[in-house]
């Protein structure tokens, strides 16, 4: 019976982490129109959940002399390039677009297993990349020319391949008898991502005073820095926590499935909140590439064993759900 209770909460914590996360980007696009550099809302953002972590980075301060490539490598792919990747992107295509763009990481990672690494992998796994790839097709509309920005759909690509960098720095982290704490290396890796971003986003430059005003949700005026607020102790720190936590009580493969809820969250909130309405095809194709991750995520093993990528072992297809080891951050979100 405890073991069914647990199992339950670790269920309402994993809705709870895709929620959290699915709301980021509905945040983040009304301080960009606004007047905000989406480096800069990117830099706020792992700035202030940084802070917030600053405990958690003293108390596992002995990661960086035992992790330091880890830690390095978290930060600038997990944390900076996932972020800023998809913040750029979704200033210049929809919400749920950028998204859905970001859940081809799974697919590209079986592209890591196959092409780099040459091992093979199961028709199962390449199933889910084709549903993936085709119902991209249908989501931006390749049938019309192309339907969205070409460089937003770039930026939301580039974000997807930092991701695959992050599922591969999390299975070199987390198999090795001297793992990390993931809580640690989230902390660090929102410090080491703040710290890159500082110098690339030079935030000494940003229009302060946007943050006084107030942002436009599809009519309704809202103080930008509720906005923020959410941005950084919801989407950003209470979503880091509680994937570490979901995974923890249940595993990365069910915690990553509810993950993909993520990728509804935004598309809803952002039709409901932000007026970005999808046409019927586009819904269709969303509901491919989700099924796509899924299949692709459940087809790519954790520790990377020497045998072909059996269709039952496989990490977290969201960063909200996998970490070093086997824990998370979306951090995309």
């Amino acid at each position: 019976m405890y073991a069914s209770q647990g199992r339950s909460a670790g269920l309402g914590i994993a809705l709870a982490s895709a929620f959290a996360f699915g709301g980021s980007g509905v945040a983040a696009k009304p301080l960009i129109e606004a007047g905000l550099d989406p480096l800069h809302v990117v830099w706020l953002r792992v700035a202030g959940a940084a802070l917030v972590m600053l405990p958690v980075a003293w108390r596992h301060r002995d990661l960086v002399r035992r992790k330091p490539g880890l830690l390095a490598g978290f930060g600038l792919l997990a944390v900076a390039g996932v972020q800023a990747f998809y913040f750029a992107s979704i200033s210049r295509i929809p919400v749920g677009v950028a998204l859905l763009v970001e859940y081809l990481a799974p697919a590209l990672v079986l592209g890591w297993v196959r092409f780099v690494q040459r091992r093979p992998v199961t028709r199962a796994a390449a199933l889910g990349v084709v549903l993936a790839v085709g119902g991209l097709a249908c989501v931006v509309q390749v049938w019309s020319g192309l339907g969205f920005d070409l460089l937003g759909l770039l930026l939301a690509l580039a974000a997807a391949c930092c991701q695959v960098g992050y599922f591969v720095l999390s299975d070199h982290g987390g198999d090795e008898a001297d793992s990390a704490d993931p809580l640690g290396v989230i902390a660090y890796g929102l410090l080491g991502g703040a710290l890159v971003l500082t110098a690339v986003a030079r935030p000494w430059g940003m229009d302060w005073s946007v943050l006084g005003g107030t942002a436009d949700l599809n009519g309704t005026a809202t103080p930008a820095w509720i906005l923020l607020g959410w941005i950084v102790l919801i989407a950003t720190v209470l979503a880091y926590v509680t994937g570490v936590v979901s995974v923890r009580r249940l595993s990365p493969q069910v915690a990553g499935v509810v993950a993909c809820l993520e990728a509804v969250v935004a598309t809803v909130l952002a039709w409901v909140l932000l007026g970005e309405h999808l046409a019927l095809p586009q819904i269709a194709g969303g509901a491919l590439v989700l099924v796509g991750a899924f299949i692709a995520q459940s087809s790519t093993p954790k520790a990377l064993p020497a045998e072909p990528v059996a269709a039952s072992a496989g990490p977290a297809a969201d960063p909200a759900t996998e970490g070093a080891g086997a824990s998370g951050e979306r951090v995309s979100s």
